[in-house]
């Protein structure tokens, strides 16, 4: 194999892994479990299935647990987003992708977090993959 040509095949997939999507964000403002927003606020069971309209949302399956890591608060007007991640045996593929989803589809079954902070959205808030 030439030189150039594993060169070429190199940049070719650089390019792909890093492409990443700038979305329109949902909301300003999100709460979080602690400053870095890693901590688990709750768990919530899905109850209706949500199909994500793009990148920036996850597929839920009535049923499923879901782990909530931020809730986004709403400007006027705008409906109300969570973002988490699913838990399911049977949907192992899903487990570990974060995105949003309609608050209306779950319902909290447990806090873990009393504490919370409010802080600003970012960019990096809507990026996609």
């Amino acid at each position: 194999m030439s030189y150039p040509l594993v060169i070429l095949l190199c940049v070719g997939l650089l390019h792909q892994t890093a492409r990443a999507v700038k979305m329109d964000k949902i909301a300003d403002e999100k709460i979080c479990g602690d400053a870095e927003c890693t901590y688990v606020l709750s768990m919530a069971t899905a109850l209706d299935d949500f199909i994500a309209p793009d990148c920036r949302f996850i597929n839920i399956r009535k049923g499923q647990m879901v782990y909530v890591y931020s809730k986004l608060v709403p400007a006027e007007g705008t409906g109300v987003f969570w973002s988490g991640s699913v838990y399911s045996e049977r949907y192992v593929d899903q487990m570990g992708i974060i995105g949003y989803f309609p608050a209306t589809v779950v319902k909290e079954t447990h806090k873990f977090t009393v504490d919370t902070v409010k802080m600003q959205t970012t960019d990096m808030d809507f990026y996609c993959d």
